[in-house]
């Protein structure tokens, strides 16, 4: 229960930020963030990550569904046992969710992060979830799954 309330409250956090970025930002326009590092910008975003199948919303909008149901079943079964497994789960589902969300009502995603020091995508915080929480599973699994499922966590 603990792990999808922390889902929750990083939804929330997710949802609060691109509120706030619509709400204060004109469409295509930035405003300083972190001098020399980040700005925030207000960007539409119909594709996926670097923009890749931009206009392909609805698709898009059904894997993400798809996704958040496969992940929230993993959590509830607790198939990574250990903590840190559960916690990465956590991660995933609010990225997935918070990017649901904007394009089951949107028909868009807002992102809002650009960095301004090299040129990178724009993006937010469902994103930030999903990328810390894939490359946190990755160490979960290579290093700590076997271990949690021989200290008696294997849900099977």
């Amino acid at each position: 229960m603990l792990y999808y309330i922390l889902s929750i409250c990083l939804v929330v956090i997710d949802q609060v930020v691109k509120w706030w970025v619509r709400a204060n930002i004109p469409l295509g326009e930035a405003i300083p963030f972190v001098p020399g590092m980040m700005d925030l910008a207000y960007v539409q975003n119909t594709g996926a990550a670097f923009s890749s199948f931009s206009g392909m919303t609805w698709v898009l909008t059904l894997v993400s569904l798809g996704a958040s149901v496969a992940v929230a079943a993993l959590l509830r079964r607790d198939f990574f046992p250990g903590k840190w497994g559960r916690l990465c789960l956590s991660l995933i589902l609010a990225g997935a969710v918070g990017n649901l969300i904007d394009r089951a009502l949107l028909g868009f995603v807002t992102d809002m992060f650009q960095t301004t020091f090299i040129r990178f995508a724009v993006f937010n915080v469902a994103d930030i979830c999903v990328v810390v929480g894939g490359i946190l599973m990755v160490v979960y699994v290579a290093f700590l799954w076997e271990k949690d499922k021989e200290a008696g966590h294997d849900p099977s």
